[in-house]
């Protein structure tokens, strides 16, 4: 099965100091992973380093690679084309008065705007209302962003990641902020778009989070790679609260986990 990422042996250091330290991993297309971790476990690096916001760490003596879709070089307009990401640092970064369809189509051009010196297609046209559509706010279009609520400007951000119709949708913490209600909504929004042929990955260090369909488990801690395996393997006591360095209970509620610090 083709391969959407592989690392081997990858770290990323800052100012002297390990984020990542000697990371393999392997996500094939298609295959639908949660890597879960504790804060500061290097999990929103770990997206950093997939988008090229961050490179890996050069060291002659322990030499690295790192492939995209089997590519150990690549343009990184279209690795983000093909590679869809939904961060919350994207929620304010646009302008108030930025209208949800600008926002959307803004995803063609990896932008955080809809510029005049860009060419925008009718068939450009036509996905980002296809987009809306599936994300259920097409009725939206026309409404600046600094009107929506947080459920909405979180379904316009995924809109926005899915318009140039990417083989790897990656959520950064996608849920963080939203009422329980809410977050039910958006795991089951999440099944369905996994069902219709999307592959997930999400970071999260809620286990709240990870949709039913999702059956494999990254565990970050520390910078490293604490465990990868699948999800009813990974999801028990013992493992979650090796993770978390607490005490922990975790409960399966028909494919919905949820953890609890034991008494």
């Amino acid at each position: 099965m083709e391969k959407a990422l592989e690392l081997r042996n990858v770290s990323v250091r800052r100012d002297g100091v390990s984020i990542l330290s000697s990371i393999d991993l392997d996500i094939h297309k298609g295959e639908n992973v949660a890597v879960i971790g504790p804060n500061g476990s290097g999990k929103t690096t770990l997206i950093k380093l997939l988008r090229g916001d961050v490179y890996p760490y050069y060291d002659e003596e322990n030499p690295a690679f790192m492939r995209i879709f089997g590519m150990e070089r690549w343009n990184l307009f279209d690795i983000r084309s093909r590679m869809g990401v939904v961060s919350m640092d994207l929620q304010n970064s646009f302008r108030p008065e930025t209208t949800v369809g600008e926002v959307i189509c803004s995803g063609f051009f990896n932008s955080l705007d809809v510029f005049r010196s860009v060419t925008v297609t009718p068939e450009m046209r036509e996905r980002v209302v296809e987009s809306a559509t599936t994300m259920a706010v097409e009725d939206l279009l026309d409404r600046p962003i600094e009107k929506l609520s947080l459920g909405e400007s979180r379904r316009v951000l995924i809109a926005r990641a899915l318009v140039t119709r990417p083989d790897l949708l990656v959520l950064d913490e996608p849920m963080t902020g939203l009422d329980i209600v809410m977050k039910s909504r958006f795991r089951a929004m999440f099944d369905i778009l996994i069902s219709s042929g999307v592959s997930i990955v999400m970071i999260t260090h809620d286990l709240t989070d990870i949709p039913v369909s999702v059956d494999r488990v990254v565990m970050m801690r520390d910078g490293t790679v604490f465990a990868d395996g699948d999800k009813k393997s990974l999801l028990n006591d013992s493992k979650v609260s090796e993770l978390y360095g607490e005490s922990i209970k975790v409960a399966d509620d028909n494919g919905v986990y949820r953890m609890f610090i034991s008494d």
